[in-house]
């Protein structure tokens, strides 16, 4: 199907205007792939997600289901029957099966385990056994191995027996006869090597493999790094459990991607969310908001009697703050890039710190000697130019501090910096801002 043709389809469907049949929407969902058929359903409205769920087939339903994300995949598990789901995706790869059942209550899980043949459902009790976000929770069971001793003859001729290769396959395994992890034989080695040589003389045994419990996001570093397509997995044994792929990969990165972007915002929901679900998931860091604002409104009245006084002083005083919220974001966008790609560490952290505080003082000085001449021309005052500009400079430094040392400190506390980071810089630049600021106009004003 022409992938243009398939964006048409899929405008037409999500355009409330369009008032197409149920057949002709039946019809459009028919010439779609399932990352299609998800993309769909993400971009619907409650009521019209649940009228396009009910006109996809039933064989592409797992298909489906796997590729939406957690939220909208929960919301559709709860309309399908323990029977129906565990039909549906029995067919799917075996990560995509964990996944889907590790967001089921435990006796919804075991009831669809129940229903499946004992094959299926001791591969899939393995791999629930590591958590979601390890490469033990990515693995696919549809692994190629061989042994040492094998020729590059008796592997050839294997491989073409089976017909066909799991997808994304450039390479196979080596293993003992215990199924112990010994190296891998790249497709391309097998296709170019002397039929006669053994499996032993052509692997290569450099290649380390991933443990099950590695975190997934580890997982994707490794992959970026190095440029992998698949993988093997093994457990603490260094016995060959599975392999990832590239399009496992993939998706952790989407996700780890998503959260990020959401957490800068401090919410994690889906787009098309119903107002009061939207609302609970948002209020949290909206009262922590609050609560921070209350302790800048403290500040500010300590200050009370050089406002009073000194009008000019109120006016002004929000520039300051506002700059340096904007200088605590930016700082706080870089480390949290940092920490995301693991490119911040120990060694280099001082050096960073360095960076972003020469920059903080080349820009203060030139926005200072801005805000400085504006405020002498806009009231006439040299000493509540050079006030402001002094408070403009302590507070870009204290936005450095603020912006590489906040995002630290909460993932050590095992808090989100991307959720709560933003809520904390912005609070200390105002609270340093209006303190620097009416601090310096009550000695040298009043």
């Amino acid at each position: 199907m022409d992938r243009s043709l398939n964006e048409k389809s899929l405008t037409r469907l999500l355009d409330e205007s369009s008032n197409l049949s149920i057949n002709q929407i039946k019809r459009l969902l028919n010439k779609m792939n399932s990352a299609e058929l998800a993309h769909c359903l993400e971009s619907s409205p409650p009521k019209q997600r649940k009228l396009l769920w009910s006109l996809i087939d039933y064989e592409d339903e797992g298909d489906v289901l796997a590729d939406l994300g957690d939220e909208i995949q929960q919301e559709l598990l709860l309309e399908i029957s323990n029977e129906e789901l565990s039909e549906v995706v029995v067919d799917l790869e075996l990560d995509e099966i964990v996944d889907i059942l590790q967001h089921l209550p435990e006796n919804r899980m075991n009831m669809i385990l129940s229903k499946m043949s004992s094959r299926d459902r001791q591969r899939i009790e393995e791999a629930l056994i590591y958590p979601e976000d390890s490469a033990g929770g990515l693995l696919n069971t549809d692994v190629i191995s061989v042994r040492p001793r094998h020729t590059i003859e008796v592997v050839m001729n294997y491989l073409r027996a089976q017909k066909e290769l799991p997808e994304n396959t450039d390479k196979i395994f080596v293993v003992s006869s215990d199924d112990l992890y010994v190296g891998e034989l790249l497709i391309t080695t097998i296709i170019t090597s002397d039929p006669s040589l053994t499996v032993r003389e052509v692997m290569d045994t450099s290649i380390i493999p991933i443990d099950a419990s590695e975190d997934d996001k580890e997982v994707a570093t490794l992959f970026e790094r190095n440029d992998l397509i698949s993988s093997a997995v093994v457990d603490h044994k260094n016995k060959l459990i599975g392999r990832i792929t590239i399009d496992d990969v993939v998706d952790v990165i989407r996700e780890d991607a998503d959260q990020n972007f959401l957490g800068m915002a401090g919410i994690a929901e889906d787009t098309f969310q119903p107002p009061g679900r939207a609302a609970k998931s948002r209020v949290f860091w909206l009262s922590m908001n609050l609560l921070t604002a209350f302790l800048a409104a403290m500040t500010i009245n300590i200050f009370q009697d050089v406002i009073d006084k000194i009008v000019f002083v109120a006016v002004l005083m929000p520039i300051v703050a506002s700059m340096g919220g904007v200088a605590a974001t930016q700082t706080l966008t870089i480390v949290l890039r940092g920490l995301t790609l693991e490119q911040i560490n120990s060694s280099n952290l001082s050096w960073l710190f360095k960076r972003e505080l020469a920059v903080a003082i080349l820009n203060g000085f030139v926005l200072a000697i801005l805000i400085g001449f504006s405020t002498f021309f806009w009231f006439g005052d040299s000493t509540l130019a050079l006030l402001i500009a002094a408070a403009l400079i302590i507070n870009l430094i204290s936005s450095v501090v603020a912006g590489i040392f906040v995002p630290l400190i909460l993932r050590k506390f095992e808090q989100d910096p991307a959720i709560a980071g933003s809520v904390v810089v912005t609070t200390v630049t105002d609270v340093v801002g209006f303190v620097s600021f009416l601090g310096l106009a009550t000695i040298f004003l009043l």
